[in-house]
C-alpha cells in the first residue's frame, strides 16, 4: 500500500452540487467546478471497477491517499480502496464523444464505503505540481499546462476554456500522471474572485 500511495493515485447531480467550485480571477461571470467521480459511478466501481475486478477495501494506516470520491486525502484508520478509473470514457459515454486511443483508466483511491462527498469551495489537493489536461468534444487531447500550486489553477483553466475546441479537461499527477479531477466549463451566477485552499 505504502508505494501505491506515493502514487498520488454519467454526471450526477448530486456530484454536482457538492463539487468543489473555484472561480476564475479574471472574470467574475465563470467558474470552474472540480467534478468528484459521481456517486452513481461510486458504486459501479465499488462492486466492479472499470478493469472489471472486485474492488478490495483496506485500512490506511498512514493517510494521506488522495480520494477522488470526496476531493480530500485520507485520514489514518479510513477504509480505502485502490480502484481502476476510465474517466474520458465515462465522460465519452455520457456525452457521445469516441475517444479512440485516448481513452485510458488508471488507478484512483475512493472510500471503500459511501462518503459525503466534497465539502466545500477550494482547489483539491493542493501544495504539489499538476498537468492540467484539455480535450476537445470527440474526447482527444488537445495539449496541457503544468501547474506548480494552487495559484497556477485559475490561469490554467481559463487559459484552456478559452480556447471553444475544449470540452473538459482533467487535472493529473505529474509524477504518475494518475487522475485526480475533472473540471468542466460552468456559469455562476455570483461568482468572486479567487479562491482559498
Amino acid at each position: 500500500m505504502t508505494t501505491e500511495m506515493t502514487a498520488d493515485t454519467t454526471a450526477d447531480t448530486t456530484a454536482d452540487l457538492t463539487a468543489r467550485t473555484v472561480t476564475d480571477s479574471a472574470t467574475s461571470a465563470t467558474a470552474y467546478t472540480a467534478r468528484p467521480i459521481p456517486p452513481a459511478v461510486l458504486r459501479e466501481l465499488r462492486e466492479r471497477d472499470d478493469a472489471g475486478r472486485p474492488m478490495a477495501p483496506e485500512t490506511d494506516e498512514e493517510g494521506g491517499a488522495p480520494l477522488r470520491c470526496c476531493l480530500r486525502r485520507s485520514a489514518p484508520g479510513e477504509r480505502i480502496a485502490l480502484v481502476s478509473y476510465a474517466p474520458l470514457r465515462r465522460w465519452a459515454a455520457e456525452t457521445g464523444a469516441r475517444p479512440g486511443a485516448y481513452d485510458e483508466q488508471g488507478p484512483v483511491f475512493v472510500h471503500a464505503e459511501e462518503c459525503g462527498g466534497p465539502d466545500g469551495g477550494g482547489h483539491p489537493f493542493p501544495g504539489a505540481h499538476r498537468v492540467v489536461r484539455r480535450y476537445s468534444t470527440d474526447g482527444r487531447i488537445l495539449g496541457g499546462r503544468l501547474v506548480a500550486g494552487v495559484e497556477e489553477f485559475d490561469d490554467a483553466f481559463a487559459e484552456a476554456f478559452a480556447d471553444p475546441e475544449v470540452a473538459l479537461v482533467h487535472v493529473r499527477a505529474v509524477d504518475y500522471g494518475c487522475f485526480h479531477f475533472e473540471v468542466r466549463r460552468d456559469r455562476a451566477s455570483s461568482a468572486t474572485a479567487g479562491v482559498s485552499p
